[in-house]
């Protein structure tokens, strides 16, 4: 498949390599920034550009790979007809590529991706299109990078699956941030506690992650909890999300 990519960020990177790897052809890397455009153009064998004027028409997909926010600003006064347009952020609807072609669609990688990555992980791709031609495209190419990982998923279910991957991804870093920190502070090495990080992640593999919860919490060891409290009485933001958490595990539990 002959594929234009525009962006030179994390996920632009990544899937380009994944793109190169499954044999497809880069034509050309479209960014607003013509060194990082360059560069990114050379790890594929291709060229670039940074003038809509310049963009190679002879492509069998457009992919628009930017945040959320850029996407506007990527299609404003951009019009190719006939052409199949997709873009891979999980929030913003398949529709606001119409006004560039009438065959658009989504190309949703469900993964963490950074460009500095030397192994790239499994990626859970989920796409959808508007007419069948387009869906036909982005199937094929999902499962060319993604082979038995592949889903067609509306809008509404990529939304709501944003939302959970922001719980098991970004929030859970957020709190390794936070430990990381407090270690910090008080003189301990983070790295002690990197098995358990490990097992923790791994448990969920084969079991529901309610089903394996376990902690003071759980529990219900209020004399614990309270040791564990005077010990963040220096540290009110993890002494709130401590509590906040607390409860939300009662709860469940």
């Amino acid at each position: 498949m002959k594929i234009v990519i525009f962006g030179t960020g994390n996920v632009a990177t990544v899937l380009g390599r994944k793109f190169k790897s499954a044999g497809h052809d880069i034509l050309q890397v479209v960014g607003r920034n013509a060194k990082e455009a360059s560069a990114l153009a050379y790890e594929l064998d291709t060229i670039s550009t940074v003038y809509k004027s310049a963009i190679d028409k002879g492509a069998d997909l457009y992919l628009i790979a930017v945040s959320d926010h850029a996407i506007t600003s990527v299609i404003d006064n951009l019009y190719l007809p006939g052409k199949v347009m997709a873009h891979t952020a999980a929030s913003v609807p398949k529709e606001v590529l119409k006004s560039v072609s009438s065959h658009y669609g989504v190309f949703y990688p469900l993964q963490s991706l950074r460009k500095e990555m030397k192994e790239i992980p499994e990626i859970p791709v989920f796409y959808e299109g508007n007419d069948d031609e387009t869906k036909l495209m982005l199937g094929r190419l999902a499962d060319s990078i993604s082979p038995g990982n592949v889903v067609h998923a509306d809008g509404d279910m990529r939304a709501k699956l944003h939302v959970a991957a922001v719980f098991v991804s970004n929030f859970t870093n957020h709190l390794y941030a936070l430990a990381a920190d407090y270690c910090r502070k008080e003189g301990i090495d983070f790295r002690q506690l990197q098995p358990l990080l490990e097992e923790t992640a791994t448990r969920i593999r084969d079991n529901a992650p309610g089903s394996v919860q376990t902690g003071p919490a759980l529990r219900r060891d209020s004399e614990t909890i309270q040791k564990h409290l005077a010990l963040l009485k220096d540290h009110p933001q993890m002494k709130n999300l401590y509590l906040l958490l607390t409860e939300s595990i009662q709860q469940m539990g």
